[in-house]
């Protein structure tokens, strides 16, 4: 609606420009086309006489008149054009334009939305959980939120590439090994005191079990810190492949799992500094080596080598994301838990310390998910071991639950997620509610048929039908919005308005009406082109639209 009638607004006043000798440097694209908010109004309206006309002299009643005299309608798609208030000019589209809109998305199938191939290369890193635990449902939030904005990037014409960052370095992977090495000791019966920090989950159990199957009897008497690191990566190389099929279970496969020790075997570490140094934003002080990342936005320097020479977990995400641009690509998106807020402005720093644009990166932080089970809030400490992890919610309320309920609301927000409500089959369960649309007109469809050649949309005039149709031609503005402000949500809630607004017409219109061919043809069309739409949204959501229910 609005790209169709913005062209015709600019030609008409390139026209006018024309014919009234105003100035040729206006600019004829300075005004908005919006829904009113009453609807008796028209389904458009534009302030485009009240932004102008004092540039051209006029009134802007008068210039809205000019406009709206001058304007051509050959397809005879404007039913309606009339002023309004101070200058507004309110538009009410025919039936020949819906039918003409529907008719297109028909045609475009599968590929309705799609965007044509850009050379933009995307990165997106998500999860990135280390692989000192299995993971649980906050991570599956992130998970959901990541892979949905890699589908509707790509699907929108970027050339998008999944990314996982592996933690294998650093203090939390010894911890690993010291808590496998301290239950194994006490399956072997020693008395043994608990360390100070450890992981308490009964999945360190597990693996003590199994590795003490597994190693070799001259094990117990190597060097502690020889244990440590032989069971750090025993631990964390099986908790990553339990990640990894958690993830591919969870519908959600990457492009490449990025080590982070590879950054210092590769020596990208001292590639970075001496790039920051070379710059000027890099200075000794005290025994350590800081990064002037207050200016450029940040609240304060930032450390990146300790006195003792100990490199801080920053130093490694400042060379991470200095290989990333290096490898080509221009637009890099970061999926991380709500507590690393405080990264963000030392990041947005390091970028342009890099020398590119603060805003090729984009961070967006996950809010918490409040999972209840039985009415009571479940704890989800990883050092408690009083967690829920990822799998059991799976094998609980299967993929396409617990995909579409992590995207309902925005990531800034904090997310209750109701086990009973995603099993429930019911239309409180918004998934269950929109795969239904689905289920039901596959049946419909089967039943009646779908008569595609010759169908006569314009009988498809009742309030209901052409809100559906309305409706259906916002899809590809939802999915351009979704990927600039990085919220799949929009998608999410979306496609539940689009499953009420059909659920409803379903209520109260017969679609197959066995005395009038030509309105059932119309009519099953339409709804076949709801499930059309449907199936394309829920699939960049990377849920499922089965025919039966």
């Amino acid at each position: 609606m609005k790209d169709m009638l913005r062209e015709k607004i600019e030609s008409t006043l390139q026209i006018l420009v024309g014919k009234h000798n105003w100035p040729n440097d206006l600019d004829l694209t300075n005004f908005v086309l919006e829904e009113p908010r009453d609807p008796s109004f028209g389904h458009l309206a534009t302030n485009a006489a009240m932004t102008l006309s004092k540039a051209v002299g006029l009134k802007p009643r008068d210039l809205a008149a000019l406009i709206v005299a001058q304007l051509k309608d050959d397809e005879g798609y404007i039913e309606s054009k009339d002023i309004a208030g101070p200058g507004f000019i309110n538009f009410r589209l025919s039936l020949k334009w819906w039918a003409d809109v529907l008719k297109k998305i028909r045609a475009l199938g599968a590929d309705y939305g799609r965007r044509a191939k850009t050379n933009r290369k995307v990165q997106l890193e998500f999860v990135s959980a280390n692989p000192t635990g299995p993971l649980h449902v906050g991570h599956g939030r992130g998970a959901a939120l990541g892979d949905a904005l890699a589908r509707i990037f790509s699907f929108l014409g970027d050339d998008v590439s999944r990314e996982y960052y592996i933690n294998d370095a650093g203090r939390q992977m010894r911890i690993l090994g010291l808590s496998v090495l301290f239950r194994l000791k006490e399956l072997l019966g020693r008395q043994v005191q608990a360390p100070s920090d450890y992981y308490k989950g009964d999945y360190i159990i597990d693996l003590a079990s199994e590795f003490l199957k597994r190693l070799s009897k001259d094990f117990i008497n190597l060097p502690e810190e020889e244990q440590i690191e032989q069971l750090s990566k025993l631990a964390g190389d099986k908790i990553l492949d339990g990640i990894k099929k958690d993830l591919s279970d969870f519908r959600v496969e990457f492009d490449q799992w990025y080590p982070e020790s590879s950054l210092h075997e590769k020596g990208l570490v001292e590639a970075a500094f001496k790039q920051l140094d070379k710059a000027g934003h890099l200075y000794d002080q005290d025994g350590a080596l800081w990064f002037k990342s207050s200016d450029l936005g940040d609240d304060k320097n930032r450390v990146l080598v300790k006195s003792d020479g100990e490199r801080t977990y920053f130093a490694a995400d400042i060379a991470y994301h200095k290989d990333k641009f290096d490898r080509g690509f221009v637009k890099l998106v970061d999926v991380w838990g709500a507590d690393h807020h405080g990264y963000m402005p030392r990041m947005k720093a390091v970028v342009q310390a890099l020398g590119w644009e603060a805003d090729q990166l984009s961070i967006v932080l996950v809010q918490l998910v409040n999972l209840l089970r039985d009415g009571q809030l479940v704890n989800m400490s990883t050092r408690s071991g009083e967690f829920v992890t990822l799998r059991e919610v799976l094998d609980e309320v299967g993929a396409d639950a617990a995909r579409f309920i992590f995207l309902t609301r925005s990531h800034d927000s904090a997310l209750d997620f109701d086990l009973e409500l995603a099993k429930a089959k019911t239309r409180d369960n918004p998934v269950f509610y929109v795969q239904y649309v689905c289920a039901r007109i596959s049946s419909l469809t089967a039943k009646a048929g779908i008569i595609e050649k010759d169908v006569d949309y314009n009988l498809l005039s009742e309030k209901e039908e052409l809100e559906i149709i309305k409706h259906l031609a916002l899809f590809k503005e939802t999915l351009e919005s979704a990927a600039r402000r990085l919220e799949p949500h929009l998608l999410t809630v979306y496609l539940s308005s689009l499953a009420k607004l059909f659920h409803q017409y379903y209520a109260v219109h017969r679609l197959v009406e066995e005395t009038n061919a030509a309105l059932t043809a119309a009519r099953v069309t339409l709804a076949a082109t709801v499930r059309q739409v449907t199936a394309i949204g829920l699939d960049l959501l990377g849920v499922s639209a089965p025919e039966k229910m």
